[in-house]
């Protein structure tokens, strides 16, 4: 007996490669717009561009300082974490 297929291979390929365009068509009319966001500033002039408030006092940022260290002359102990001091 010969099998006999239901649905032609000439048809699968017609409805897929309709598919694909519609969903093309479908992307490109649904492509995102650039937003128009507004970003206030936390400090005077930060971030680049930003918009003050009403109403908000804006201070200046503050400056990074170098950070203190409590051992900065070097490796007392070795190297090995024990309670108190060893020397």
């Amino acid at each position: 007996m010969r099998r006999t297929n239901i649905v032609s291979t000439k048809s699968v390929t017609f409805a897929g490669i309709a598919a694909s365009l519609m969903l093309g068509f479908a992307g490109a009319a649904l492509s995102p717009a650039p937003a128009n966001a507004v970003i206030y500033c936390t400090y005077v002039g930060y971030p680049a561009g930003c918009v003050a408030r009403a109403g908000v006092v804006l201070r200046p940022r503050p400056v990074a300082r170098a950070a203190v260290r409590h051992n900065a002359g070097g490796n007392l102990n070795g190297g090995v974490n024990r309670v108190g001091v060893r020397r």
